[in-house]
Parts: structure tokens; sequence; C-alpha cells
């Protein structure tokens, strides 16, 4: 069986945790900054997870990482 490549677009954008999980950064943080709240524009620079349903198809994407 050959090796499985990786989604170089879903390499730049996902990371494992320790315990597996898929973590992402969150969306709407990059233009019209002005009318977003600070505590909103705060939330935004955190990670989160990716959701359980997602979980497995981009886990296929990064199987090396």
């Amino acid at each position: 069986m050959p090796k499985m490549k990786t989604h170089r677009g879903a390499a730049k954008r996902f990371k494992k945790t320790g315990s597996g999980l898929i973590k992402r950064a969150r969306a709407y943080a990059s233009h019209i900054l002005g009318d977003k709240s600070p505590k909103r524009k705060r939330r935004l620079r955190k990670s989160t997870l990716v959701v359980s349903v997602e979980q497995k198809n981009i886990a296929k994407m990064i199987p090396y990482k």
C-alpha cells in the first residue's frame, strides 16, 4: 500500500492535539475589525476544536500530523 498524501491546504489550517483531537483557528478575525468589539476580537484570537462530525474527514486529510 503506498503512502497517503497529506492535503497541504488542510495541513496549514489544522493541528492535532496530544489526545488526537483537531484544533483550528477561528473565522472572522482578518478584516473589518473596527466594527467588532474588543471582547469579540480577543475571543477570535484563541484556537478551538473542530466540531466532532468533521473530525474524521479532516483526520484523513492530515494522516501524518
